[in-house]
């Protein structure tokens, strides 16, 4: 058995969970989530239990019965607390607005950046010594991919560390040139 597929997912109080054959819906107070479940994996709702079973041993199929029982439980937990990913932008000059759906990010280049917001993701820009943006959103995987393609704009460099990068990520600094005596 899998250690993640075989640990049962406990449902919080305001969190409703429909089952439809292979369709998965959980509903809590910041939304609605929906997951289609792979025909090999069955999800019984026992009270305030979700349990993810499996039909057979084959390697594709203990590797989805730990898959989808992390997936759901991202819904849940999305549905109840929401995701939050924090980027850090360093650079002399580099300044970053939020208007309406769209980021604009002036990271050095000729032009300022606009970036169009997906839905469902929020975001708030904190200035304090260095510019952090906070996305915020109910969807794990485009909380992630929405951070990786902010950073992805001008990713951190390793002589002077401009750029942007993830609040908790480490920078390691390289030497500049040596200069030859």
């Amino acid at each position: 058995m899998s250690r993640i597929g075989k640990k049962p997912i406990t449902i919080p109080p305001g969190v409703n969970i429909s089952i439809d054959g292979n369709q998965v819906t959980v509903n809590g107070p910041r939304g609605a989530m929906g997951y289609e479940v792979h025909p090999v994996i069955s999800v019984v709702l026992d009270g305030n239990t979700l349990k993810v079973l499996r039909s057979d041993e084959s390697k594709k199929t203990r590797a989805l019965h730990g898959l989808t029982r992390s997936l759901i439980n991202n819904m849940v937990t999305g549905v109840t607390r929401g995701f939050t990913r924090e980027l850090v932008i360093n650079g002399v000059g580099y300044k970053v607005e939020a208007k309406g759906d769209q980021l604009i990010l002036n990271l050095g280049y000729s032009h300022p950046i606009e970036f169009p917001l997906p839905d469902g993701i929020k975001v708030k820009v904190e200035k304090q010594k260095e510019i952090r943006v906070v996305l915020e959103g109910n969807d794990k995987e485009l909380v992630g991919l929405t951070a990786s393609r902010i950073r992805a704009l001008r990713p951190p460099e390793p002589y002077k560390g401009k750029g942007i990068r993830y609040s908790d990520e480490i920078i390691i600094r390289k030497a500049g040139k040596a200069v030859a005596k």
